[in-house]
């Protein structure tokens, strides 16, 4: 299934990269603190048509314990992204460091113009965002952000359902819960769990940590649009663990005709992630990756597993794969637009919070 997946990501590409006599894509990580950097390594361990020729980490200690989890060998670590780089001689670049770091990764990966991917959210702050922009503009390179629901069957078909067959009405309301019991208790490791309670490096705490899901599927869904207003309460109710960071945030985004609720938590007794969007004549609700609850109209309430993303838009590697061969564009929940728009919604959110005002866009 791997195989076929990732040559489906090369459909349409130069009959000389195609098939068999298609050269690996070489891939480059940045950055090991960003805890989900495990999950991407396995997804490309073994997999056809992927090679990972480089990683750059300035901690010794981090880089010697991926290296040993990952069987990977120890030629390829190196301390900074500008060595690593130029030895590995990638065709993309995915960043896993801090939030704070994302600008100096897309500005190496800039002067080399090589495409790259950052692990959400974009940036700790709108100027941040904005020079993100600037310097893949200026080369000329692709860059998307990465987060786990861009992935979810449950979103296309929730997409489908409300833009493509217009059966909600328009929209009202959207509830978006995300978080999980927090980053201690889950155990996340200790350089994960050290720059996520450092404002200076995460951007804030659950606010940005979770926050930034529901902005960023609210924005799709509504097309791109800027809210009106933004409003948010922050809390933080173990304030033993989270020292510098709030862990407990809600945001409210008033869009004129309709409202945004984005509840961000290192609180919830379970991990979730999940989206409520109300029209004028119905629901429907995300429950996860595959399932969809819909109500609409005189129709009884249904839940229903939805069908099979294909390639290479199911997951971040494929996508990648599909961007450095030239063959598609960072569009929709990904792009930069997209997510310059998130980063605004998430700036002024902290901003609200710490004001204790409505923050007018």
């Amino acid at each position: 299934m791997q195989r076929r997946a990732v040559l489906s990501a090369f459909a349409g590409a130069p009959a000389i990269l195609r098939g068999a006599a298609a050269p690996p894509l070489k891939l480059a990580v940045i950055g090991l603190v960003h805890g989900h950097a495990g999950g991407f390594l396995r997804r490309i361990a073994g997999r056809d048509g992927v090679t990972l020729t480089g990683v750059s980490e300035p901690d010794a200690a981090v880089r010697a314990r991926y290296a040993k989890q990952f069987k990977l060998d120890e030629g390829i670590f190196h301390a900074g992204a500008n060595r690593m780089l130029d030895a590995a001689m990638p065709d993309a670049v995915a960043i896993f460091g801090d939030t704070l770091s994302h600008l100096a990764a897309v500005e190496v990966c800039a002067e080399r113009k090589l495409p790259c991917m950052m692990e959400k959210p974009l940036a700790v702050s709108i100027d941040h965002g904005r020079k993100i922009q600037a310097a893949a503009a200026k080369a000329g390179i692709p860059v998307f952000v990465n987060y786990e629901t861009t992935w979810y069957r449950s979103h296309r078909a929730l997409w489908k359902l409300a833009k493509e067959d217009k059966r909600l009405g328009a929209f009202r309301k959207f509830v978006v819960h995300d978080g999980h019991q927090g980053p201690k208790a889950i155990g996340v490791q200790p350089e994960f769990f050290e720059w996520l309670n450092d404002p200076a490096r995460n951007g804030a705490g659950a606010l940005f940590d979770f926050g930034c899901y529901g902005a960023n599927l609210c924005t799709w869904l509504l097309d791109n649009r800027r809210p009106n207003a933004v409003t948010c309460v922050t809390q933080r109710l173990q304030p033993a663990i989270y020292t510098k960071v709030e862990d407990e945030a809600t945001i409210v985004a008033d869009y004129g005709g309709s409202q945004a609720i984005f509840q961000a938590s290192w609180n919830w007794p379970f991990s979730r992630k999940d989206i409520e969007v109300y029209g004028e004549s119905g629901y429907a609700i995300a429950l996860d990756p595959v399932r969809l609850r819909t109500r609409i109209g005189k129709e009884p309430e249904q839940t229903s597993e939805t069908p099979a993303i294909p390639s290479p838009e199911d997951g971040e590697v494929p996508y990648l794969a599909a961007i450095a061969r030239g063959q598609i564009k960072p569009t929709g929940l990904g792009s930069l637009e997209n997510n310059l728009i998130v980063t605004e919604i998430l700036d002024a959110a902290r901003r609200s919070a710490r004001e204790g005002r409505t923050i007018k866009l």
